[in-house]
């Protein structure tokens, strides 16, 4: 399911929750997944939004796609510790938080600037 309301991207919001389903052993390898067409046609979203996330997997290399076998859980993938996507995650939350205040883009960087020169 995608909350269009949530402020986070719908590819995002897929990818995420497909790395949960795989984590939590709801997807586990081998598992076949819908088609492009059909997740994209059950989630309301463009084709090219569900087709971005399972590239993504796949560049990963958590999916596999082979011709006429579709798309299958290629592994599990371990938990994040890649700092550029702990980094994004957090940079989201902040920008949710600065729009839910009313704040603008430059006045949440100056909010950045000032935080990290003063060790937070």
């Amino acid at each position: 399911m995608v909350d269009p309301d949530s402020g986070v991207a719908p590819w995002r919001q897929v990818r995420d929750q497909l790395l949960h389903l795989m984590r939590v052993g709801e997807l586990p390898v081998g598992a076949l997944l819908p088609s492009i067409r059909q997740l994209a046609r059950d989630l309301g979203l463009s084709v090219g939004t569900v087709a971005r996330v399972y590239r993504e997997l796949e560049t990963a290399g958590l999916l596999h796609t082979a011709r006429r076998a579709g798309t299958v859980v290629a592994a599990v993938p371990q938990p994040e510790t890649d700092v550029a996507t702990a980094l994004d995650d957090a940079a989201t939350h902040y920008v949710l938080a600065a729009k839910a205040l009313g704040v603008n883009s430059h006045h949440a960087v100056q909010a950045v600037l000032h935080a990290y020169r003063n060790g937070g």
